[in-house]
């Protein structure tokens, strides 16, 4: 596959996707093209976006049936859970969290672009300045 067509994408992209109250041009173009892109996300990003989707249940924002509807959806898509963030969350992913003032969750996603030398897909700011401090790109759909 293309390299500009290899990213990393951060929870907060996937769960625009999720919620019909959510709405964003950037989260929408990059889904528009999911079957034509290969997405890497932290071994904590399953995890993240189903717990999202259950609070958004738990308030109202979502159904079970259209969660279930939504989760079907992204297994159909060229998403990789990187198998490393385990392994890197007590060095590297608290060493760039507390270098960049970003959750350790956020920083998962940064250390992954990092390591894999990918651009990252966010719409989370803090995110994205992290992001372009250590010389990370962030995503642009082609």
């Amino acid at each position: 596959m293309d390299a500009t067509h290899v990213f990393v994408l951060d929870g907060s992209v996937t769960l625009v996707w999720g919620f019909s109250d959510e709405d964003d041009d950037y989260a929408a173009e990059i889904l528009d093209k999911m079957p034509d892109l290969q997405a890497y996300v932290p071994g904590l990003w399953p995890l993240e976006v189903a717990n999202a989707l259950l609070v958004g249940e738990r308030r109202g924002r979502t159904t079970a049936a259209n969660t279930a509807h939504f989760l079907t959806l992204l297994g159909t898509f060229p998403i990789v859970v990187d198998d490393q963030t385990v392994a890197r969350a007590w060095v590297e992913t608290t060493h760039l969290a507390r270098t960049h003032n970003l959750s350790a969750y956020d920083a998962s996603y940064l250390e992954l672009a990092i390591r894999l030398g990918l651009p990252l897909a966010t719409l989370d700011s803090k995110l994205r300045d992290a992001a372009m401090a250590v010389g990370v790109s962030l995503f642009v759909v082609q």
